[in-house]
C-alpha cells in the first residue's frame, strides 16, 4: 500500500537523507522517499502496522513531527523565537567585542569570556546538541558537525569573538534559508486553495454538507455563489458563470451552457447553480493537482541524482583534506624553512582548515536543486500540467522531437458535420438523418445531437459496418455508406472527401450526402508553430487513420511530417525511429497510443478526453486538454533546467575559489561563514526565478 505522510520541522536535506535510511530499514517498508522541500515521506508498506512504525520512528527523529493536518496543514510560527535570540546573541558578542577592546584588566577580561560564552550559547545550543545527537548515532559531517567544529577550534585558538561571529552567522543563515524555501514552497502549496472544504448535496429535497471525497458520481450537489466547484461536475440547468482564473489562468469569467462540464477548483460567481457529480474527488482536476505535487519528490532528475551523489562523497573528502591541512601543512612549512619534521605556524594552518571546513558545507547545491525542480513542478500544476516527477520535466527541457497522435489530440475528437451535398431542402436532409443517427449508439451519431428535428424515426435498424434502416412516415429511409445503398438499388453519387460521407435515401430515392468528420483543435495550429520557435526540431503526426484525411489535418496544422495509416505497433516503430534524433516528447489520449507512450522518453496525455490507460502510463498530463499549454511546459523546463544548471556551476565556482583563498589565510573564518551562507541564499533566491516561467 502506498502512503504519504505530511510533517514538519525537517530542517536539512542531509537531515532527510539520514531519516530515509532510518525508515528503509524498518521492517514492513519496501520503499521510502523523504523530500525535504516538500516535507513529505512517501511509503510503500506491507500494512497498516508497518505506517504507525515509520510514523513513530520520524516523530523521534530529532525535532520532526508527522502532521494529522496534511502538508497544507498552515503553520502560524513566525521564527519569533530565533530572531530574538540571534539579536540578544549579536548585543552579548558586540558588548563583549567592545570590553576586550577598550578595557583593560582580568576582570573586564572575564566579563568579555563571559558575554562571549552568553552568545555563543544562545544561538549556537541546538546545533551543539544535534551535533552531539548525530555524533552519538554515527551521523557525522553535516552542517552542524562542521559548523561546531569552526567556531569550537576557533575558540581554541582563542579567537573568542571570532568563534562567537562563525555561530551566529550560521544560524542567521540557516533562519533566511529556512524563511526562503519556506517561501517558495508556500507559493507552491497554495494550490490547497483549489479544494473546497465541503459540499452541499441534495438529498432527498434537502441539503446536506459533505467532504468532496465523500461525494459519488451521479450525486447532485449545490454550489452558491462565491463557492469552488468541488470536483468535476455537470451543469443540469440553465447557465453558470464561472471565475476559472486559478486553473487556466483566464481573468475573464466563463459562461457555461446546460450539459457542460465544469472542472472543480472553479468558482461560482453567478447565481446558485445545481450541478450532477461527474468524477469522484480523486479523479477531479483539482484531486490530480494536488496529489502530483505531493509526489513531487518521484523520479528525481539527473542533476538531483548526481548532487545526491556528490554531497554524500564530498563532505567526508573535505573533512580528510581539511585534517590533512592542518597537520601535513605546518610540517611540510617546518621542513621547508627549518629543515626540521615539526610543526610550524601551526594555530595559523589550523585556522585556514577551519575555514576550509566552512566553506566547504554543500547546502547551496543539495537544496537548491531539488527546490528549483520543486518550483518548475508547482507552476506547471498551475497551468494544468500535471508532471509526474523532476526527471520528465527535465527531459521536456531537453527534447528535440514532438509526436503527436491525430484524433482526441491535435482534434477535437468529437463527430461535427462538415460538409452537405443535397437534393433536397437542407434542413430536410439533416433532419431525416439525425432523427435515424439518434437511435444509433455510433459515435458518429453525436455530430447531429444539435439537429433540429421535425420529423420520428421509428423501427431502426443497425446493419454493422454498413448504416442504419428506419421507418419515418411510412417510407423506409437509409442512412449509410455507398456501397451499402447501392447494393440497396439507390443510386448513388459517390463523393471524393478527406471526410466520412453519410448518404441518405427515402423511399429508394436518393436525397444527398453528409460530410461527417473531426475538426483540428482551436490551439492546434499554434501550439505547432510555438513549438517550432522553442526549437522542437521535429513535429511529427503518427496515426491510424488513412492518409488523405491525416495529410489535410498534418497540412493545417502545420507538422513537419505524418505517417498513417499505422497500427499500435507501427506507431511504436516509427516512434524508436524518431528516438534516435534524442529525447522524444509523445502526446496521446487513446488506449492505442499507451505502448508509445510508455517507451517514450517523456509522454504525455490529455486528461479530460484521454483513456484510462493514456493516463495511467503518462508521465506528463494535461488536464485541460488545451495544446497551448505544451509551449508553457517547455518554457517552465527549460528555465527550470537553466537555473538549476547555474546553481551548480555558481556554487561550486564560489566553493572552489573561496576554498583557494581559505588555504592561503586570505579569508579569516568569519567572512568564510558569511560567504557560505551568501552563496546559499543566493542560490535559493535564484531558483525563485523558475516561477513565472510559462508567461
Amino acid at each position: 500500500m502506498k502512503k504519504i505522510l505530511h510533517i514538519e520541522n525537517l530542517d536539512c536535506p542531509v537531515c532527510a537523507e539520514a531519516l530515509q535510511t532510518d525508515l528503509s530499514k524498518i521492517k514492513g517498508v519496501q520503499s521510502v522517499a523523504v523530500d525535504y522541500v516538500s516535507q513529505t515521506i512517501t511509503l510503500e508498506t506491507e500494512d497498516e502496522e508497518a505506517v504507525a512504525r515509520v510514523v513513530k520512528k520520524a516523530n523521534a527523529f530529532e525535532e520532526v513531527r508527522v502532521l494529522d493536518g496534511g502538508m497544507y496543514a498552515v503553520k502560524r510560527d513566525l521564527h519569533l523565537k530565533e530572531w530574538l535570540l540571534i539579536g540578544i546573541s549579536a548585543v552579548l558578542l558586540t558588548a563583549g567585542f567592545c570590553i576586550e577592546t577598550f578595557l583593560q584588566g582580568k576582570v573586564w577580561q572575564i566579563i568579555s569570556y563571559v558575554l562571549y560564552g552568553l552568545a555563543y550559547l544562545s544561538v549556537g545550543y541546538k546545533v551543539l546538541i544535534a551535533t552531539a545527537k548525530n555524533v552519538a548515532k554515527g551521523r557525522m559531517f553535516d552542517e552542524n558537525f562542521l559548523m561546531t567544529i569552526a567556531s569550537i577550534g576557533a575558540i581554541i585558538l582563542g579567537e573568542f569573538g571570532e568563534g562567537v561571529l562563525v555561530m551566529l552567522l550560521y544560524t542567521l543563515g540557516e533562519l533566511l534559508q529556512s524563511i526562503a524555501v519556506g517561501a517558495s514552497r508556500k507559493s507552491v502549496t497554495e494550490l490547497v486553495a483549489l479544494k473546497s472544504e465541503s459540499a452541499t448535496l441534495l438529498l432527498n429535497g434537502e441539503q446536506k454538507s459533505v467532504h468532496p471525497e465523500a461525494l459519488q458520481v451521479g450525486d447532485v450537489i449545490l454550489v452558491k455563489v462565491g463557492e469552488r466547484i468541488p470536483t468535476d461536475c455537470i451543469l443540469l440547468d440553465g447557465n453558470a458563470t464561472v471565475d476559472t482564473k486559478s486553473l487556466t489562468g483566464e481573468s475573464e469569467p466563463y459562461v457555461y451552457q446546460q450539459g457542460e462540464e465544469i472542472l472543480s477548483g472553479c468558482i461560482n460567481v453567478g447565481g446558485m447553480v445545481v450541478l450532477k457529480v461527474l468524477r469522484p474527488y480523486q479523479d477531479s482536476a483539482v484531486g490530480k493537482i494536488l496529489d502530483m505535487v505531493e509526489n513531487v519528490a518521484a523520479g528525481k532528475a539527473e542533476p538531483e541524482k548526481f548532487i545526491t551523489k556528490f554531497a554524500r562523497i564530498y563532505t567526508p573528502v573535505v573533512c580528510c583534506l581539511a585534517l590533512a591541512l592542518v597537520i601535513l601543512a605546518p610540517l611540510m612549512e617546518g621542513l621547508i624553512t627549518v629543515n626540521t619534521l615539526r610543526f610550524v605556524n601551526f594555530a595559523r594552518w589550523a585556522q585556514s582548515a577551519l575555514t576550509f571546513l566552512v566553506i566547504s558545507c554543500p547546502c547551496a547545491l543539495i537544496i537548491s536543486v531539488p527546490l528549483s525542480y520543486f518550483t518548475g513542478i508547482g507552476d506547471c500544476a498551475k497551468h494544468g500540467i500535471l508532471v509526474k516527477g523532476a526527471a520528465y520535466l527535465d527531459t521536456v527541457a531537453r527534447a528535440k522531437t514532438l509526436a503527436m497522435d491525430k484524433t482526441g489530440t491535435l482534434t477535437e475528437g468529437e463527430f461535427h458535420i462538415c460538409g452537405i451535398h443535397t437534393r433536397v431542402d437542407e434542413n430536410r436532409l439533416l433532419s431525416l438523418a439525425a432523427a435515424v443517427e439518434l437511435g444509433s449508439s455510433h459515435p458518429m451519431a453525436k455530430a447531429f445531437a444539435d439537429v433540429k428535428l421535425n420529423c420520428q424515426a421509428e423501427n431502426i435498424t443497425e446493419v454493422a459496418g454498413c448504416g442504419l434502416s428506419a421507418t419515418i412516415d411510412g417510407e423506409q429511409i437509409l442512412v449509410g455508406n455507398a456501397k451499402w445503398l447501392l447494393g440497396q438499388g439507390v443510386g448513388v453519387e459517390e463523393l471524393e472527401s478527406i471526410y466520412t460521407v453519410i448518404y441518405v435515401a427515402k423511399g429508394g430515392e436518393y436525397l444527398g450526402a453528409i460530410e461527417v468528420g473531426d475538426r483540428l483543435r482551436t490551439d492546434a495550429k499554434q501550439c505547432v508553430a510555438e513549438m517550432k520557435a522553442l526549437g522542437v526540431s521535429e513535429v511529427v503526426m503518427l496515426t491510424g487513420d488513412r492518409r488523405l484525411r491525416a495529410e489535410n489535418i498534418a497540412n493545417e496544422a502545420g507538422m513537419s511530417a505524418f505517417k498513417a495509416e499505422l497500427l499500435p505497433m507501427d506507431k511504436l516503430t516509427e516512434a524508436q525511429k524518431l528516438q534516435k534524433n534524442g529525447a522524444l516528447i509523445y502526446v496521446g489520449d487513446g488506449i492505442n497510443d499507451a505502448p508509445v507512450m510508455t517507451m517514450a522518453d517523456c509522454a504525455v496525455s490529455m486528461g479530460k478526453l484521454g483513456s484510462a490507460a493514456a493516463v495511467e502510463v503518462s508521465d506528463v498530463v494535461l488536464i485541460f486538454d488545451n495544446l497551448s499549454a505544451l509551449p508553457t511546459m517547455v518554457k517552465i523546463a527549460r528555465r527550470t533546467r537553466s537555473v538549476v544548471m547555474q546553481n551548480i556551476i555558481f556554487s561550486i565556482v564560489m566553493k572552489v575559489g573561496f576554498m583557494a583563498l581559505g588555504v592561503m589565510g586570505i579569508l579569516p573564518l568569519w567572512l568564510a561563514v558569511f560567504a557560505d551562507v551568501g552563496v546559499m541564499l543566493l542560490a535559493v533566491l535564484n531558483s525563485f526565478r523558475v516561477r513565472g516561467a510559462g508567461k
